[in-house]
């Protein structure tokens, strides 16, 4: 049984109905702090609060669980950055231990501010194209319950 994949293939996930939510366009429209359903609604209300749903469109933005990931995805990022740059400059110029933490420390505090709310909205918009945590229009049920069994 041979199927031929194309450009045009779709992915669907679980029982959801089909309906198009291209992953790269949520993500993308969740990093510009916009609806990752109409990218015109602004998606956080405060700083990193998600408004519960879309002053546009009114599609329900309450069901994300970002947590922890975006400062998981944050320190990698800024981490690597400033990591990068300490030993470049390191190898460049011979400067104090004082100067390089007047340099780099912020640098990472500023870096990592300014990365959090793009990357838990594109986390959000992630998982709202993959239609988890409730944007599929299903509860989540965990996966980890094992079957009752019958002990009679």
């Amino acid at each position: 049984m041979s199927e031929t994949f194309t450009e045009t293939a779709t992915l669907h996930l679980g029982d959801a109905p089909i309906r198009d939510r291209p992953v790269g366009r949520s993500i993308r429209r969740g990093l510009l702090n916009r609806c990752p359903n109409c990218g015109e609604g602004r998606m956080f209300g405060r700083f990193l609060k998600v408004n519960d749903s879309c002053a546009v469109c009114e599609e329900a933005l309450h069901h994300h669980r970002a947590d922890d990931f975006p400062p998981y995805i944050v320190v990698t990022i800024v981490g690597h950055l400033v990591l990068g740059g300490f030993m470049m400059t390191e190898m460049l110029v011979a400067l104090s231990n004082w100067q390089h933490l007047a340099i780099w420390v912020p640098i990472t505090i500023l870096g990592s501010l300014a990365l959090m709310q793009p990357v838990k909205g594109g986390v959000v918009g992630l998982q709202w194209a993959l239609r988890m945590h409730g944007f599929g229009g299903h509860e989540d049920r965990p996966e980890d319950e094992l079957p009752s069994q019958d002990r009679a």
